[in-house]
C-alpha cells in the first residue's frame, strides 16, 4: 500500500517556548532561547550557555498528575510527555484514565530519545555504589531505560500498535518522522506520534565541552552565540527539550474531520558507514546527497520543487559542506538555490531532540506561509556565499507562500535522515 500521510496534531517544548502557540511566536519574532547557565560557569565548562526549556509549576501541574509528578525525574522524558500530550490533544484525539479507556490498535509511536535520564540515573548509581539500593524507588528503570519515553506515552494514549523509541543521534527526530509516516503509508497504523527528546544541563552537554565543538566565545552574550552560516560561527550551542507530531492516514483524518497541517510525501535514511570522508563525527559527503537524493525519489518531487530547507545547520565547519551537499543533490547554486534557515541559530543544538522540534517549525512555516528568520547570520560564511546567492539565506521574517519543505538532519556515527513535507491539498 502506499497511503497519504498527514499531519494533524503538532507539540513543542522548546528553549524559547513551551506549547506551539508560544513557539510560533518566537520564531517568527526570531526570538533566542539561549542563556547562560551559571552551573555550567562553576563546573569550569568552555563553553557556559546553553537551551533549555522554561516549565512552571503551572504548566507542570496542568500536564501531570500528583502521581506523575512523583515518579517523573527525568527532564528529557517530561520534554517529551509535554510535547506528545499538546501534539495528541491538538488532533483532537481524545485521553482516557489508565485501565478504564480502550487499546488502541491501530495508534503508535515512534519517540526517539538520547541521554534523557542520565540525571536519575547519576543519582541511582550514587545510592547503589553507597549499599542503598532498597531507596532507589519504583520508577529508575522506566525513567533510564532508553524506551522509557515511549512506554509513558503508550500508557498515556493507550496505543496498541507498534510502540518504539529510536535512537540515532541528531537524526533521530527526522528519522522518526520517516519511520512512523512508512508505517501509516502501509497500511500497518493509522495514527502514529512522532517525536523526540533529550535532556540538558552537565552531565549531557559535558562530552561536548571536552570536544571543544561547543562555543566558548559568547559566554557573556548568550544570545548571539548559535551563528549557523556565519563567518565567525565558533561551534554550537547545546540545548534540549522535545518535539511531537501526530501522522495520520488522510482517510483517517478525513473520516474525523481533523485539521491537517500538512503532508508527509515520503523520505530517506541511511548512513555514510564512515568511510571516504566519514567518520563518528563527520560524515561521508556521498551519503548525504544520497539521503537527499533518496528522499526526492520516495515523495516524487523533483529538485526544483523545493522551496525551503530546514537545514541541520550547527554552526559548525560542518555547515559549508551541508551546503555544498544540497547543492550538488539538488543541482541547483547562486540565485537558483532554494530558501534556507537554521532553527539551531534561535535554539541551540537540541541533540536528539533537534530534529523533531525543526520537524515542527518546517511544518509551521508551511501551514501558515511565513519563513522564520537565522539570526547571528550578518556575515556569511565565503565558502557558503561561493556556492549560494546570500539573499537566499532567510535572515528576517517573511511572509510568503511555500509548498515544499525538505528537513535534514545529520547525526553523529555519520547517519543521515530527509524528509519531505508539502503543502495539503484534497
Amino acid at each position: 500500500m502506499n497511503r497519504r500521510v498527514v499531519v494533524t496534531g503538532l507539540g513543542v517544548c522548546a528553549p524559547n517556548g513551551v506549547g506551539v502557540s508560544d513557539f510560533t511566536e518566537a520564531v517568527k519574532a526570531g526570538k533566542s532561547g539561549i542563556s547562560h547557565f551559571p552551573e555550567l560557569q562553576e563546573l569550569d565548562f568552555r563553553c557556559q550557555v546553553g537551551g533549555a526549556p522554561v516549565l512552571s509549576e503551572e504548566i507542570l501541574d496542568v500536564n501531570f498528575s500528583a502521581l506523575e509528578r512523583k515518579r517523573l525525574s527525568a527532564n528529557g522524558v517530561i520534554y517529551g510527555v509535554l510535547a506528545a500530550r499538546e501534539a495528541w490533544l491538538s488532533a483532537g484525539l481524545q485521553i482516557s484514565e489508565k485501565g478504564d479507556g480502550p487499546t488502541h490498535w491501530d495508534r503508535g509511536a515512534v519517540f526517539g530519545a538520547g541521554i534523557s535520564g542520565i540525571q536519575t540515573l547519576r543519582e541511582a548509581i550514587y545510592k547503589t555504589d553507597d549499599g542503598k539500593v532498597r531507596k532507589l524507588g519504583t520508577s529508575t528503570v522506566e525513567q533510564t531505560m532508553p524506551s522509557g519515553i515511549s512506554a509513558f506515552l503508550s500508557g498515556k494514549f493507550g496505543l496498541g500498535n507498534w510502540v518504539t523509541t529510536n535512537a540515532s543521534a541528531c537524526s533521530t527526530g527526522t528519522e522518526s518522522v520517516i519511520l512512523a509516516g512508512d508505517h501509516i503509508r502501509r497500511g500497518r497504523a493509522e495514527i502514529m506520534i512522532a517525536g523526540s527528546c533529550d535532556a540538558g544541563g552537565p552531565y549531557v552537554w559535558g562530552g561536548f565541552d571536552a570536544m571543544r565543538v561547543l562555543n566558548s566565545k559568547h559566554n557573556d552574550n548568550p544570545q548571539k552565540a548559535s551563528r549557523p552560516m556565519a563567518e565567525d560561527a565558533g561551534g554550537f550551542v547545546p540545548g534540549s527539550g522535545a518535539g511531537a507530531l501526530i501522522l495520520e492516514s488522510l482517510e483517517s483524518a478525513k473520516n474525523r474531520g481533523a485539521k491537517i497541517y500538512g503532508e508527509v510525501l515520503g523520505g530517506h535514511i541511511n548512513s555514510g558507514g564512515q568511510r571516504n570522508g566519514g567518520s563518528m563525527t563527520a560524515p561521508n559527503e556521498e551519503g548525504i546527497q544520497r539521503c537527499i537524493r533518496g528522499a526526492l525519489s520516495d515523495a516524487e518531487v523533483e529538485p526544483n520543487e523545493i522551496d525551503l530547507i530546514s537545514g541541520h545547520l550547527t554552526a559548525t565547519r560542518g555547515d559549508v559542506a551541508e551546503i555544498k551537499n544540497w547543492s550538488e543533490a539538488l543541482g541547483r547554486s547562486g540565485a537558483d538555490f532554494p530558501r534556507i534557515n537554521a532553527l539551531k541559530s534561535l535554539i541551540g543544538h537540541c541533540l536528539s531532540a533537534a530534529g523533531s522540534i525543526e520537524n515542527v517549525a518546517a511544518v509551521l512555516q508551511l501551514h501558515q506561509n511565513f519563513l522564520h528568520p537565522s539570526i547571528n547570520c550578518e556575515n556569511v560564511h565565503p565558502g557558503i556565499a561561493a556556492i549560494i546567492d546570500e539573499q537566499r539565506i532567510v535572515r528576517t521574517f517573511e511572509e510568503t507562500e511555500i509548498k515544499v519543505v525538505a528537513k535534514s538532519s545529520f547525526g553523529f556515527g555519520d547517519v543521515n535522515s530527509c524528509v519531505i513535507f508539502k503543502q495539503y491539498t484534497p
